[in-house]
């Protein structure tokens, strides 16, 4: 059963390493010797890493709410759209028949 799961990591890994690509901005940390270099490389990657996602959450946010704003405006100009076309609906019914008024006795 070991043997199984170790088979099925190394197929994620190699996987993994099949759809890598590069990312401007990340270092490349397998050429460190030290672990301690090695371990600061990994930390700046991950300190880049969560700029970026800050930086594009943000973006996406202020995007986000541009097009609430622009929806909501555009929802104001429907409404007064249909209203505008209620009253000319109603200006150009034909007026109701009224009842004749019986002829005056002379």
């Amino acid at each position: 059963m070991m043997w199984k799961s170790s088979a099925a990591f190394a197929m994620v890994m190699l996987a993994g390493q099949a759809m890598a690509q590069d990312v401007v901005g990340i270092e490349i940390c397998t050429a460190e010797k030290t672990m301690e270099r090695r371990t600061s490389c990994l930390q700046s990657n991950v300190n880049f890493l969560m700029r970026t996602l800050s930086k594009q959450a943000q973006e996406h946010q202020q995007k986000i709410d541009a097009a609430n704003r622009q929806i909501d405006a555009l929802k104001a100009a429907v409404v007064s759209l249909q209203t505008k076309v209620g009253k000319l609906e109603a200006a150009a019914a034909p007026p109701a028949a009224k009842p004749k008024e019986p002829a005056a006795k002379q």
